[in-house]
């Protein structure tokens, strides 16, 4: 076990809380001490819910371990029902609780509940937040499908009148966009005829989860999540499940046609959207100068692969790293890396993360929230692209990242980090010039406002100390060569998006000549010899 500040994923017991949370009349039953019971936080702070989740805790404390805890939870599970009435329920432990083995499942089933319930045996010190919201789906989708399934042997039974259905599969509470992918996805299919049957767990009621075999395909949004269940499905109804994820242009058209190999219509209509806009912003004159731009994208594997594809294949983005921390599907991320030629990055710990970063000196980082922080304190643009996120990564407009609209989404919010940079670079390169300094007043306000007043000057004798002047700046590693700091000023004038070129060659040419100190004379060496 190792201490950390930071986790990308909590236990797998926050995994069923999200599948909870999402749905409308599930109630959790989570046998858990007082110090477990930290839900409300999680989808009311940082999602900003309008309800509480529906968990309920046995809360036992230290004083209770030499009783009955066994007599809390069946007490706790009875007063669940009276009071919520729900629909189904799953009971569980948290990963505390797991130690005493009280054995939740069997206690509940004794209960004689009137309504299904449905037993969760997570792991909790082998798995993690992502495999227990795809354990509880896959659970709570067989055990509600099991008997609406046709007998091993039986015909597949008629397809009914219609227009084809399809079932969204994936999307959850605490989701990275999840809300407004749902949306965007409904209307892609719908270009193709498709009506959606059930979208699970997010906003679903357990009877919606026990008509999931009437639809004829399923929509797998977030592998991550639905994958199990999907699989599931497949085997018991026969129903086809799809394996891309339509995020960015050429992903969103791949889905198009493998949906509609599934119903046999043509994918035409959908290949396009008349308001898809990234093609042409990525071949604009404004977004020439970020070709190339050092990209380094970490995150779960659904949107780290699919990102890695937008920043290589329609951004014209290099990529220099690529990652994920569930290492469920470290085999899919192995695949893309090797794909873009970069060496794969399968951790949950976050400061190898940041040492990878600081290693490959990108111009942008796509990443988590973990990594935004990790990205503001290297001076380095970012863009969060997956969970675990934060309360800013919910917004209340309408921000999908799959289909269509999604693409332009992905455009905004990956090139504006780099535009914004470059803006900052041109005010600070010119803020020395007369015609730009700030006593000039704002150009948009006439240009004639008064300059402020500048502060009286401080007496001598009153003035604080200077501070000490240091020579050098730190090496990021060490053996490299130390930048000296008017070589460092010198540095930080070339724009940002060719500084890090332009630091990795000065450092490559000192080494070569065995310099150990980097001056602003080997800084302009280094350029005339890359530059013959």
């Amino acid at each position: 076990m190792k201490l950390t500040v930071w986790t990308y994923e909590g236990p797998p017991h926050v995994g069923a809380m999200r599948i909870a949370t999402a749905m409308t009349d599930l109630h959790y039953v989570l046998h858990a001490p007082q110090g477990d019971t930290y839900a409300d936080l999680l989808f009311t702070m940082i999602e900003r819910r309008n309800h509480r989740p529906p968990v309920t805790y046995t809360t036992f404390q230290a004083r209770d371990l030499g009783s009955d805890t066994a007599e809390l939870f069946k007490d706790a599970a009875t007063d669940a029902y009276e009071r919520y009435k729900p629909a189904a329920m799953i009971v569980g432990a948290s990963c505390t609780a797991e130690l005493i083995q009280d054995d939740p499942g069997g206690l509940a089933a004794r209960l004689g509940l009137p309504c299904p319930v449905l037993p969760l045996e997570l792991p909790s010190y082998s798995k993690k937040e992502n495999w227990g919201a795809s354990e509880t789906f896959y659970r709570l989708v067989r055990g509600l499908c099991s008997p609406h399934a046709p007998a091993p042997g039986d015909p597949k039974p008629e397809r009914r009148e219609g227009p084809p259905r399809a079932n969204i599969l994936g999307p959850t509470a605490l989701g990275f966009r999840h809300r407004d992918d749902i949306k965007e996805i409904t209307k892609l299919l719908g270009k193709l005829g498709v009506e959606v049957n059930v979208v699970a767990p997010l906003n679903a009621s357990v009877r919606d989860v026990t008509r999931l075999g009437d639809a004829d395909f399923n929509v797998v949004l977030y592998p991550e999540i639905a994958d199990a269940a999907a699989r599931w499905l497949e085997k018991a109804f026969g129903q086809p499940r799809t394996t891309v994820t339509p995020m960015g242009v050429g992903a969103t058209r791949d889905f198009v046609r493998e949906v509609a190999g599934f119903i046999g219509v043509d994918p035409e209509p959908a290949l396009d959207d008349e308001d898809l806009r990234l093609p042409w912003w990525t071949r604009s004159v404004d977004s020439n100068y970020l070709t190339g731009k050092r990209v380094f994208v970490f995150g779960d594997a659904t949107h780290a692969i699919a990102a890695a594809r937008v920043a290589v294949e329609e951004m014209g983005f290099e990529l220099v790293g690529l990652g994920a921390y569930n290492r469920e599907f470290g085999r899919d991320v192995r695949e893309a890396a090797a794909k873009y030629g970069v060496e794969p990055l399968i951790i949950d710990d976050y400061l190898e993360v940041e040492a990878a970063i600081e290693a490959a000196r990108p111009e942008l980082v796509l990443g988590t929230q973990m990594e935004r922080h990790i990205a503001k304190r290297l001076g380095v643009a970012c863009t969060v692209i997956s969970a675990p996120v934060h309360v800013e990564d919910f917004p209340a407009r309408y921000a999908p990242v799959m289909g269509y609209e999604g693409a332009n989404v992905l455009f905004d919010t990956w090139v504006h980090p780099l535009v914004m940079g470059l803006e900052e670079h041109l005010l600070g390169m010119f803020r020395e010039d007369w015609e730009f300094s700030d006593e000039n007043g704002p150009s948009h306000l006439g240009g004639h406002a008064p300059a402020p007043r500048k502060p009286a000057p401080v007496p001598v004798e009153a003035a604080p100390a200077p501070e000490p002047v240091t020579n050098t700046v730190e090496p990021t590693a060490p053996g490299e060569p130390v930048w000296d700091d008017d070589a460092m000023k010198e540095l930080k004038k070339i724009p940002f998006f060719v500084r890090g070129k332009a630091r990795r060659n000065t450092e490559t040419y000192a080494a070569e000549h065995g310099t150990d100190t980097i001056t602003v004379e080997t800084l302009y060496d280094a350029k005339a010899h890359f530059g013959r």
